[in-house]
């Protein structure tokens, strides 16, 4: 079985590397491939791409996710986002392919404080996340065969991420100021690449599980917690750290060109009862995470 994933060196689609090698035969593509087209900047050669190679299953872990600069780039977030969404979609249906495709909590308005289900309504803030609910349109519009994931609060090792910008700071400062008033649960990109794994299995046996899911680690929290969880954490590990004091601020104390929401928190609870997993709590993967940076 061929497996066609694009997005090879984010977060998620480096682990989806490691995690989708057993299931068959995998074809890694980005916009820098030579033999493949895969510059969602050109929706032409993305379906030509699908079409030349013929998977059984495509994984798409390619997106522009730059929010904040996406104000000011509509046209370039559209066109990754949801212009090529489409066009991969359309060409994974003539050939009868899976497409696994990860969204965002940013589809939603960020109100209240319930998690969100999959079939609450969707309002976005801003244009990544318009951009983002416009793929997922174009999935669900042109596609039998599909999963999507919305995920939140992405974190890997590899790379940077909101831990190890708080560790460095805290190395240099004595006082640090964290937002307290957005809520949500930090993911590692390993659960979500090894949950789409398990996911593929299930879907190839029985494709009534096709549709829309959210997946993220259990739990919740701010990103003043999940900044002070961090730091206590390295603290305990040894890690001599500046910082003495991390004051909690409200989201108006950062000013950005887009809106972020207040609640990201997602409902799992259709994904784990569909696909027989228990999605562990977020401070287990980030101490994990952190065990691995901290060597």
């Amino acid at each position: 079985m061929d497996i066609l994933l694009f997005g090879k060196n984010g977060q998620v689609g480096w682990e989806l590397q490691r995690a989708l090698a057993p299931l068959g035969n995998l074809i890694v593509v980005d916009r820098h491939s030579r033999d493949y087209c895969g510059d969602f900047e050109n929706p032409e050669g993305v379906a030509e791409t699908v079409r030349k190679i013929k998977p059984a299953v495509i994984v798409n872990a390619t997106a522009y996710t730059a929010v904040d600069k996406a104000e000011s780039e509509q046209d370039k977030a559209r066109l990754v986002n949801a212009t090529s969404i489409a066009a991969l979609a359309e060409a994974a249906e003539e050939i009868g392919a899976w497409l696994i495709h990860y969204s965002t909590d940013y589809v939603f308005d960020g109100t209240g404080d319930r998690p969100w289900r999959e079939d609450d309504a969707t309002a976005p803030l801003n244009v990544y996340g318009q951009t983002k609910l416009e793929g997922e349109q174009a999935i669900v519009n042109n596609m039998s065969k599909y999963l999507i994931f919305r995920t939140s609060w992405v974190y890997a090792a590899k790379g940077n991420n909101f831990a190890k910008t708080m560790l460095k700071l805290a190395k240099d400062r004595d006082t640090l100021s964290v937002i307290n008033d957005q809520f949500g649960a930090p993911t590692g990109a390993e659960l979500i690449a090894d949950s789409t794994a398990h996911a593929i299995r299930v879907a190839l046996n029985d494709s009534s599980v096709a549709g829309l899911y959210h997946l993220i680690a259990a739990g919740e929290t701010t990103w003043h917690a999940y900044a002070t969880s961090v730091i206590d954490f390295a603290k305990q590990q040894g890690v001599e750290l500046n910082v003495q004091v991390i004051n909690p601020v409200p989201t108006s104390a950062f000013p950005t060109p887009a809106r972020r929401p207040a609640n990201s928190r997602l409902n799992t609870e259709k994904f784990q009862h569909t696909f027989g997993l228990t999605l562990p709590d977020w401070q287990k993967g980030v101490e994990r995470m952190l065990l691995e940076t901290l060597k």
